[in-house]
This record gives C-alpha cells, structure tokens and sequence, in this order.
C-alpha cells in the first residue's frame, strides 16, 4: 500500500498540467471532494508569483498538484513522482538504462529537487528527492491516491527499466477469464504488502490516448464508484471502461477528466479497505 513514510522508489507526489486551471480545480473539487488552493495562499515551492497553479487538498491535507499546461504539443496528464535520494544519480541511472531526460533535475529552493524523464518506449514519470517537503499528505483514503499504474507496449522491457532505475520487485498475477497478466510493484527490499502499483502490457493500439506510447495514471480511492462516476459525467468527464468489479480489489472505472487527462477511480474491496492501515501524515 501507499503510505507517507517515502521510502525511495515509492511514489511521493503527483500533479495535474491542465490547460484551463480553474475548470480543472472544479472537476475535481466536485468529483472527488477536493479544495483547491491556489499559489501564494499557502507555501508555494519557490517558483515565483507568475505561476498558475497550487495544490489540492482534503480534510486539510495536501493530496496533489495543479498547474497549467505549457508545454507545446502535449497532453493534459498526471504526473507521478517517485521518491529519490539523489536525483542527480537517478538521472544516470535512466539514461543508462536507455530512458530520456525531460526535465533536467532543479532545485525547489530549500523544497527538494525534482526531475522528469521518459522510458524508453516513451512513458513519462518523475522524481523527487525531498527537502522540506517530503510529498503528499493524505494517501490510501477516500479522495486520495491509493495505486499507481502503468500501461505499456512492452511489459519486460518496462520491468527491466524500471528494475534497473529503482530496483523495484515485481509479482505477475494472471487475470481472470484469461485478461492477460498484471504485475505488482513493490519498492525495493520491502513486502509485499507495500505493493504501490502495477503494471500491464497491452497493443499499441490499444493506447489510444498518447498514439501507443506507454502511460501511466492514478488510482483514486472513493465510497462509492458508480456515484463518483455519475459525477464525473455531471461535470463534463467521460468513461473509458467501468464500473466493473474486480475480484480481490473492489469497483473501479476508468475516467478522463473534461481535458481527457485520464485517472481511475477505485472502492477497495472490503478485504482490501480492511488492510489499508494507518496511511495519513
């Protein structure tokens, strides 16, 4: 499970780029309860007055990142960062490894230090090594971030990268009725049971959303799937699959907000809610 203590290869922090950042603040404050606070009214990360963006919270804490989209071509997405000791060395190890740097680590002022990279098939992540500031908040919890996934043309070469760059450990798990094979990823030298994430191979084709390249999305935690689905199409999202269950893991669908960035939306089974545990900071 994901949990605040950020050991190094767990995920620490994800962010939003939209191209409207007002209107991506509405939907998600009213499909998965969030409160946005914009830059400036609480403590910014160094960037200046200039930039549009902030952070979302709930129940006070702090559950993800939005800015506005800037770069030139690119998708509305979410960005998954992973917890690093030095960025700088992680720099070299994916470039070693055959990813691409896209984002050369930078300081935050006293905040951390972050960088941002493609694998080699072109599926696009992010460090953090923490400063002051370690990463979200509140995860494992209703309105938070509970998994992270990657979809890939190519899931040994994926684990091979990955592996290699952050020395995680992988368990293949078949699908039922004969829906292919998913792996589960653990941060090196831990559990099983601090599984964070997944990741599964499909077609190019079937990626549709970034021309067959490989992607990875956000799992968040909800009550209730279908209500929370209803209320992705009441503020102008879509459905890509679901609400379907999932044995051993509980009601999910696949979403794209009203900018076609994509998320997932998950009720844990209760077995699965049962195990969550003690995840806020």
């Amino acid at each position: 499970m994901i949990t605040t203590d950020f050991v190094p290869g767990s995920p620490c922090w994800l962010d939003l780029g939209a191209p409207d950042v007002q209107a991506a603040a509405a939907f998600y404050g009213a499909v998965l309860g969030w409160e946005y606070e914009p830059m400036g009214e609480g403590e910014d990360m160094g960037e200046g007055e200039d930039m549009e963006g902030g952070m979302f919270r709930k129940d006070g804490k702090i559950t993800a990142g939005l800015g506005k989209l800037t770069e030139e071509g690119a998708r509305s997405a979410w960005m998954i960062y992973y917890c690093v000791t030095d960025a700088d060395a992680t720099t070299q190890a994916v470039e070693r490894a055959g990813g691409t740097v896209r984002v050369a680590p930078r300081d935050f002022d006293e905040w951390g230090r972050m960088a941002q990279y493609s694998d080699p098939l072109g599926g696009q992540f992010a460090v953090w090594q923490p400063g002051r500031t370690t990463g979200f908040e509140l995860v494992d919890k209703t309105g938070s971030l509970s998994w992270t996934e990657l979809y890939t043309s190519d899931a040994a070469a994926a684990k091979e990268f990955y592996g290699g760059v952050f020395g995680w450990q992988f368990n293949d798990m078949e699908l039922p009725g004969g829906g292919g094979t998913y792996a589960l990823i653990t941060p090196a030298g831990l559990p099983e049971e601090r599984m964070h994430g997944g990741l599964m191979e499909l077609p190019s084709e079937n990626l549709t959303l970034t021309n067959g390249r490989p992607y990875w999305h956000p799992v968040f935690a909800v009550d209730d799937c279908d209500a929370t689905v209803a209320k992705v199409h009441e503020n102008g999202g879509s459905v890509q699959m679901g609400p379907e269950d999932a044995e051993g893991v509980g009601r999910l669908a696949v979403c794209l907000d009203p900018s076609n960035a994509d998320f997932v939306v998950l009720t844990p089974s209760p077995a699965e809610s049962g195990q969550a545990g003690q995840a806020e900071a």
